[in-house]
């Protein structure tokens, strides 16, 4: 399996013999954000297609809490969730059970540790694959935010 990210045109893609293909892909004419890989969270601006067909793909805006950097998927009947649990690290939800944790710098590497009691499929290990390369992984939690931002305001 490959995972490809070129940030500059705003595309991820994934596939091999075994994964359906993934292609995630920013509208063109999009001006990229720098701290998103794939250059943006606006769901709008973003087309997802599992094997040519289009999927629905849901980021949230990414603000304050862990939670708030969650990314939504539905296709063929399921949903599929990554959200930061870890600074480092996201977890992949398939129908709201967990299934597996990505880490991902942000430079097209993933790794994936996939949960001993779940079984994923070729779509979930492809979508978690693309989701954390497109993305990333990881966020610090609310109070670490909140003393940053409160440092931020201090004079001097």
């Amino acid at each position: 399996m490959s995972v490809r990210l070129d940030m500059n045109v705003g595309e991820v893609t994934v596939e091999g013999e075994s994964v359906p293909r993934i292609e995630l892909l920013r509208a063109e004419g999009t001006e990229a954000e720098e701290h998103i890989p794939i250059g943006t969270r606006d769901g709008g601006r973003l087309t997802l297609t599992v094997d040519g067909e289009e999927a629905v793909i849901d980021p949230a805006k990414g603000r304050l809490t862990r939670r708030s950097y969650r990314v939504d998927v539905r296709h063929a009947d399921h949903t599929w969730r990554l959200v930061p649990d870890s600074i480092p690290g996201s977890r992949l939800l398939r129908d709201e059970q967990h299934i597996g944790d990505f880490s991902s710098d942000g430079d097209g590497r993933v790794l994936a540790e996939w949960r001993e009691d779940a079984e994923p499929e070729a779509l979930d290990v492809a979508l978690g694959y693309a989701l954390a390369a497109a993305f990333g992984t990881g966020a610090q939690p609310m109070w670490m935010l909140t003393v940053e931002a409160a440092g931020e305001m201090l004079p001097g």
